[in-house]
């Protein structure tokens, strides 16, 4: 079968990626750049797009029967801005999936982003404007929603460890979530991509709190925990800050603001893999 997977690149692309070369499809990888894959050499045809220029697009999907996309903005950015990514950049490849007659699109959205108050997000928001899209149109959907991953959680907190003290949200101790290993994910997705108009809600075997992540990356790395209580309203003001706003940190801190003060857990339970072992091994 062959298979488009924009964003092929990117931590989660390149899981897909591998799976999709495991199960011998015909795969055609399109991102900014194309990057070393291990497995996968070979095995896939790289072409080099830019998602916020259609015209770089042109004849991508011609022939696929599935398109999958991992396109999102996932850092700080002082040029493009959630909107002309995951929103337009989606949409754009949706257009071109579109003419060339694709049957499945598969599009990796986020967990709560239809959530009241997301709106206010624009790295949930942007996601959610491109699933209420894609639904209007007559091409077949599916849309997943991770709760996070593994190593999202580990490189977040990584700087707190390092510096000995982790910083939360007071009043929000309570709230979990249910990160998933990406390599799982991955799979999961290459498994369902050919279903009919439905939406997974995805998350991992493992159910923490914020603070019993932070006691176990704190433990991983035997140093004792310290948690330093940060008011919400906090959060609103640094991300309004000239310098923040400067330097393209705005859209993240909200995003940061929004996961910490609400359950992020996934009822399509994936994967077999500990978050737990993951972290002693990542920190350990």
């Amino acid at each position: 079968m062959k298979i488009v997977l924009a964003g092929a690149f990117g931590n989660l692309g390149a899981e897909i990626l591998k799976s999709l070369c495991a199960a011998s499809h015909e795969v055609v990888a399109a991102d900014i750049r194309e990057t070393p894959v291990p497995g996968c050499e070979g095995k896939y045809t790289f072409v080099q797009i830019d998602a916020t220029k259609p015209e770089t697009m042109k004849g991508l999907c011609d022939g696929a029967e599935v398109v999958i996309t991992t396109v999102g903005l996932t850092g700080a950015s002082t040029v493009v801005t959630s909107y002309d990514i995951d929103y337009q950049g989606n949409m754009n490849l949706y257009a071109e999936a579109k003419a060339a007659g694709v049957k499945k699109f598969n599009y990796i959205s986020v967990i709560s982003c239809d959530e009241p108050g997301a709106e206010k997000v624009p790295m949930l928001h942007a996601k959610y404007l491109v699933e209420q899209d894609i639904k209007k149109e007559a091409m077949d959907w599916v849309i997943y929603r991770p709760t996070g991953y593994f190593y999202d959680i580990c490189k977040v907190f990584k700087p707190y460890v390092d510096k000995g003290e982790m910083q939360l949200l007071k009043g929000f101790g309570g709230v979990k979530a249910n990160v998933v290993d990406c390599a799982d994910f991955a799979q999961f997705i290459v498994d369902h991509m050919c279903d009919t108009n439905v939406t997974y809600s995805v998350g991992g075997k493992e159910t923490y709190t914020y603070e019993e992540m932070a006691q176990l990356c704190f433990d991983a790395a035997e140093k004792p925990l310290k948690i330093k209580w940060a008011p919400i309203w906090l959060f609103g003001i640094l991300a309004n800050l000239p310098k923040i706003k400067k330097a393209g940190k705005h859209d993240i801190i909200l995003f940061s603001k929004w996961t910490l003060s609400h359950d992020l857990v996934g009822d399509t339970v994936v994967g077999e893999k500990s978050f737990a072992d993951y972290i002693k091994s990542y920190f350990g």
